[in-house]
């Protein structure tokens, strides 16, 4: 089993009455539901915020690509893939 350690938060009263009933609906404890939601909470939020920082990161250090020149592939592609469809059709 997994260490374990206690938090004390303050949530509006309204939240804590519909943890109950989420508790009592999944017969699963107050303690597990508001461990899972805030598990799942703090993964998703820190992946999203490591990405941004990578992005700032790569932005700073010059890796990335301009509009332009994004725009530029992508018309390549899609002029490549109607050349390639005409070929096809034929």
């Amino acid at each position: 089993m997994a260490e374990t350690t206690t938090i004390t938060i303050r949530i509006p009263t309204e939240l804590k009455t519909r943890l109950d009933r989420l508790a009592e609906l999944t017969e699963r404890s107050r303690t597990y539901v508001a461990a899972k939601a805030l598990e799942e909470y703090v993964a998703y939020e820190l992946d999203l915020v490591e990405s941004l920082r990578q992005g700032i990161e790569d932005f700073e250090a010059g890796r990335y690509f301009t509009h332009e020149e994004v725009m530029a592939e992508a018309r390549e592609t899609i002029a490549k893939a109607k050349r390639k469809a005409k070929r096809d059709a034929a």
